[in-house]
C-alpha cells in the first residue's frame, strides 16, 4: 500500500542522511522524496512516499519518533492532504509542431519556460494522474528529457 509520509525535522546536518538509512535498513525503497526548509528556518519537512505493509511502516514510524532531530510525522491516508510535484519536460519541437505542443500545454495549465530551435522546455505542477497524462500526449512528440521533483504535502484544513 502507497504511504505519504511527512516528517517535521530538525534543519541540521546528517538528518536526511539518518532518516534514509532507517528507511534502507529495513528494506524500503523510496517513490518519492522532497525536502524543504519551512517557514521557521530551523526546521525542514520531508514528504517521502513509498510502498509498505501498515505494520511495517508502524515499526519503521517508531523508531524515526526516536531520531533526535525528528520532530512529527504524519502519515497521510487519502484526501487528508494536498499534494503536488514539479515536472520539467524537455519536448523535440520544430515549426511543424511547436503549436500542437503549446497547445497540449495550455490544455494542462503548463507554463512554457524555455523555447529553441529544436525543442521546448515545459514545466507543470499537478497532481500523479495530471503529470502523467501530459507526459502521455507529449510522448508523441519525443521526451527528450525529463525531471521530476518528488511530492510535496499538507495536510487539509
Amino acid at each position: 500500500m502507497k504511504h505519504l509520509l511527512s516528517v517535521f525535522v530538525e534543519n541540521k546536518a546528517g538528518v536526511l542522511a539518518r532518516v534514509a538509512g532507517l528507511f534502507s535498513r529495513r528494506g524500503f525503497n523510496i517513490d518519492s522524496l522532497a525536502v524543504g526548509q519551512t517557514h521557521d528556518k530551523n526546521f525542514s519537512r520531508m514528504t517521502i512516499v513509498l510502498d509498505a505493509e501498515e505494520h511495517s511502516l508502524e515499526q519503521v514510524t517508531k523508531q524515526l519518533h526516536k531520531l533526535v532531530n525528528v520532530v512529527k510525522i504524519s502519515d497521510f491516508k487519502q484526501g487528508e492532504a494536498v499534494n503536488r510535484e514539479l515536472v520539467l519536460f524537455k519536448v523535440k519541437a520544430n515549426a511543424k509542431n511547436r503549436a500542437h505542443i503549446l497547445e497540449v500545454a495550455d490544455i494542462f495549465r503548463a507554463k512554457i519556460i524555455d523555447v529553441s530551435k529544436n525543442n521546448v522546455i515545459i514545466e507543470v505542477t499537478g497532481t500523479e494522474s495530471k503529470i502523467s497524462g501530459i507526459e502521455d500526449l507529449l510522448n508523441q512528440y519525443g521526451i527528450l528529457e525529463l525531471a521530476r521533483t518528488g511530492k510535496v504535502a499538507l495536510s487539509r484544513g
